[in-house]
């Protein structure tokens, strides 16, 4: 049997006493589509911060590919093939669209940084760059500041630096959260050709989009898993009307 791409065993978080994350155990395929979902506060982004290095667990193990990430610094974890977009958008405001990729790409570069000069010259990581930013149309914006580009444009943008980092394993939290129809049509598309060896791993509260998406999914509630399964085994459980729709 194949090794997972993701493997949480008995993960927890607390916070003062309180837990955020209950004993989470979830096995990840390479390639896989999986959605993790619940209602508002049932752990998934905190699921996600524990996974990229953002907070510490409490007790457990997260192994990506068989390598231990616990207690390794979230750089080194984005070193074995680890990257994610979070709910608030982490970009260069002032700074193009260009460089905000060619920064997340210098990122992973051996080399220092060097002048600013210099790195602007560098045509090789601009070009790097651009094929990135043509993956996910926004070659044509290439040179416009953050700061003057519409908020459906940050979102792509920031799905391209994360496929900048050469992810493995991609985490995307609600990446279309607060986007408009026609912005959302673009972005799903744009999720529906990631590479197909990347295995991803989406928040989304659009049941229909996440739902499409998604090959497998976990239920959380209360940090807990409630359940995992295909498609048509969450949507046919009892519990996911019970704990995500309050039925």
């Amino acid at each position: 049997m194949a090794e997972p791409a993701l493997h949480i065993a008995g993960l927890s978080k607390q916070f003062g006493g309180l837990p955020a994350v209950s004993d989470v155990s979830l096995a990840i395929m390479p390639g896989e589509r999986h959605l993790l979902l619940g209602p508002n506060g049932a752990g998934k982004t905190t699921l996600f911060n524990l996974i990229c290095g953002d907070l510490a667990p409490t007790l457990g193990s997260i192994r990506l590919f068989g390598a231990e990430l616990v207690g390794l610094p979230p750089r080194k974890r984005t070193a074995f093939g680890l990257a994610r977009t979070y709910q608030i958008l982490t970009l260069f405001p002032h700074e193009t669209i260009c460089r905000n990729v060619m920064l997340a790409l210098n990122g992973l570069k051996a080399g220092k940084w060097g002048t600013w000069r210099a790195f602007e010259a560098n045509r090789a990581l601009r070009a790097e760059a651009m094929a990135i930013l043509d993956r996910v149309r926004l070659a044509d914006l290439a040179d416009r500041p953050v700061s003057q580009t519409a908020y459906g444009d940050r979102r792509r943008l920031e799905i391209a630096m994360a496929l900048a980092l050469s992810p493995r394993v991609l985490l995307l939290d609600e990446p279309l959260a607060g986007l408009s129809r026609d912005e959302r049509v673009t972005v799903q598309d744009l999720l529906a050709n990631l590479p197909p060896d990347v295995t991803v791993v989406l928040i989304e509260h659009d049941m229909d989009v996440a739902l499409a998406f998604a090959e497998r999914i976990t239920l959380l509630h209360h940090g807990r898993v409630v359940a995992t399964g295909s498609r048509a085994e969450i949507a046919a459980d009892p519990r996911t009307r019970e704990v995500y729709l309050g039925a």
